[in-house]
């Protein structure tokens, strides 16, 4: 089939990879602009419009494909079936009926839980021990179009969001592959999805992850895997010594059992230099300090002076 790929973001090269060395055929690719990126703001292409650019694919970068000129475009290639993965915009309707094999989308849960830009981060952030990838054909409501292909895997209790992408990305390219497959000889099932087990999951922003100490451990660990590496768990170290503050980004840490005998506030470090929190406390063990890599936390105690009952409080 000849396929035009709508897409932006990493998750999506494992699949543009095993499309290069299948029997389909990626005719054009539309991505998103350039954007601001690093301490020196250059425009930065996404990482969809390098890869076009290194298997010299014809590409547009656009900010609305839905713009009369990007769908005549799109037409001329007259393409089987257009394909979307982490694109970032939303598509009309012109362009979803516009390939006779239709227009599918790759998305990383088990629709239609987590429904939404993030489903990754609030799978981990809600506690789920199993996610996946759903391959759907698209439909004007967000990720609400019946499903053509699932893949199911378990949530290893230590991963990070960031770690997940890149397994279900590896998921997901098998699984496109026979998809595509079969909907090219015209055996796909589409299955409607069960609307009322419908679950959110929101873009996350910044103060999304500004913990709050108050919490439990427990929640606080899982958000702290949920958000890595973006938008990352911060909070404001402060010296109980000097006043001084510094934010910092919490990347791994683990539960440790306190029933808080001294009464601390949360946030507080205790004699073991864990963080009492609202239940239990965090056992800090790598972290990463705004304007350095990260590290471990003993590395960050012993440059800081850490001493007990020195504070993390959320950022304002």
């Amino acid at each position: 089939m000849k396929i035009v790929y709508l897409g932006s973001g990493e998750f999506g090269i494992q699949c543009l990879n095993s499309l290069a060395d299948s029997k389909h055929s990626v005719e054009f690719i539309v991505t998103q602009p350039p954007r601001q990126a690093g301490r020196g703001q250059k425009q930065k292409p996404t990482p969809v419009a390098l890869w076009a650019k290194d298997h010299a694919i014809p590409f547009i970068e656009t900010d609305n494909v839905n713009k009369p000129e990007e769908i005549a475009k799109i037409a001329s290639y007259q393409p089987d079936l257009i394909l979307v993965i982490a694109f970032g915009q939303k598509i009309g309707t012109e362009l979803i009926n516009l390939p006779p094999k239709g227009a599918i989308n790759i998305h990383g849960s088990l629709l239609p839980k987590y429904r939404g830009a993030a489903p990754i981060n609030w799978a981990i952030i809600n506690g789920e021990t199993e996610t996946g990838i759903s391959i759907i054909a698209l439909a004007e409501k967000m990720d609400a179009g019946a499903i053509c292909a699932q893949a199911k895997t378990e949530i290893n209790p230590n991963e990070t969001a960031g770690q997940l992408h890149d397994r279900l990305a590896q998921i997901a390219a098998p699984l496109l592959l026979k998809t595509l497959n079969q909907i090219a000889d015209g055996t796909a099932v589409y299955t409607e999805q069960d609307h009322n087990k419908a679950t959110a999951a929101p873009k996350l922003q910044k103060k999304d992850g500004f913990l709050d100490f108050a919490e439990s451990a427990q929640i606080l660990r899982r958000k702290i895997l949920g958000y890595w590496p973006w938008p990352g768990a911060s909070a404001s170290y402060i010296s109980k010594e000097t006043g001084k503050s510094a934010q910092v980004r919490i990347a791994i840490a683990d539960v440790a059992e306190s029933s808080n005998p001294a009464g601390l506030a949360a946030g507080t470090l205790d004699e073991n230099l864990n963080v009492i929190c609202g239940e239990d406390a965090l056992k800090i063990t790598k972290i990463n300090p705004s304007g350095s890599a990260l590290m471990d936390f003993q590395d960050f105690v012993n440059g800081r002076h850490t001493r007990p009952g020195d504070m993390f409080k959320k950022i304002e």
